[in-house]
C-alpha cells in the first residue's frame, strides 16, 4: 500500500475498547444510583439490543435520544426488572457523563499508532456523539496522533453514508487514490469505504465470517506488516 498517505480509522471497537469501558461505566452508575440488577445479566441483554438500536441509527430510522432511552428501556423490559423514565433518564446522562472518562484501549492500540505515526496522516470517522467521543479522545491522549476528526453529527450523517467519507477527506485535503479506511463494522466502515471509493480493511474485532474479498486483520498489530 505505498500509494497510501492518510490512514482513516474508525475509534469504537476499533482503537477504544467500547465493551470493556461500557461495562465499567454501568457498574459506576448502577452503584451510584444503588440500582440492584446483575451487570452480567442486564449487559448479556443490553449488547444485542444496542447493537439494532444503533443499526436503526445508522439509517436514521431513530434519533439520538430514542436511541439512549431505548436501548436502556427495552433492555430492563428484556431482564424483568422496572425502572422509571426518571430514572433511566438519570441513567442516560450518566452514562454519557462517565463513559468518556474511561481510558482502556484494545491490545496494540498506541504500538500501532506510534508506528504509524510518523509514516502516514492519521484520522478519525466516528458515529459516535460528538461530546463523548471528544472526551475518549482526550482522556486516553489519542487527541494527540489525529488530525482530522470526524463525527457523524458534525457531518449530519452516519457511516456508511458517503457524504461523511467525502467531507473527511474534504478536510484532510486528501484524496480517495491514497486514502484507506479502519474498522470493525463490515456494513459501516468497511462497505461504506469501499462504496465511495476508497480502499478499506476490517479489524474483524467480532470474529465474523467475512467476504472473501474483504481485507481484514483479527489483532490490531498485524496492521504493522501490511502498513
Amino acid at each position: 500500500m505505498k500509494h497510501i498517505t492518510d490512514i482513516f480509522f474508525d475509534l469504537d471497537h476499533t482503537l477504544w475498547d467500547f465493551d470493556k469501558n461500557s461495562k465499567i461505566t454501568y457498574k459506576i452508575i448502577f452503584d451510584e444510583l444503588k440500582i440492584k440488577v446483575s451487570l452480567g445479566q442486564f449487559l448479556e441483554a443490553y449488547t444485542d439490543i444496542n447493537k439494532k438500536l444503533w443499526k436503526l441509527f445508522r439509517e436514521e430510522k431513530i434519533d439520538k435520544e430514542t436511541l439512549r432511552y431505548r436501548r436502556l428501556k427495552d433492555t430492563f423490559t428484556k431482564i424483568s426488572i422496572h425502572v422509571s423514565d426518571k430514572v433511566l433518564f438519570e441513567i442516560a446522562d450518566l452514562y454519557v457523563y462517565h463513559l468518556s472518562k474511561q481510558t482502556h484501549l484494545l491490545d496494540g492500540t498506541i504500538k500501532l499508532l506510534e508506528y504509524l505515526k510518523p509514516k502516514y496522516t492519521l484520522h478519525i470517522i466516528t458515529n459516535g456523539f460528538a461530546e463523548v467521543q471528544e472526551g475518549k479522545l482526550n482522556n486516553t491522549n489519542l487527541a494527540s496522533y489525529f488530525n482530522v476528526v470526524v463525527n457523524s453529527e458534525m457531518a449530519g450523517v452516519k457511516k456508511p453514508n458517503s457524504i461523511i467519507f467525502e467531507k473527511a477527506l474534504s478536510l484532510a485535503n486528501v484524496t480517495k487514490e491514497t486514502s484507506l479506511m479502519i474498522g470493525d463494522s463490515l456494513e459501516a466502515d468497511v462497505f461504506g469505504a469501499l462504496d465511495f471509493g476508497i480502499d478499506a480493511i476490517c479489524y474483524n474485532y467480532h470474529n465474523e465470517d467475512l467476504p472473501s474479498h474483504i481485507k481484514y486483520v483479527n489483532h490490531l498489530e498485524e496492521l504493522m506488516h501490511i502498513l
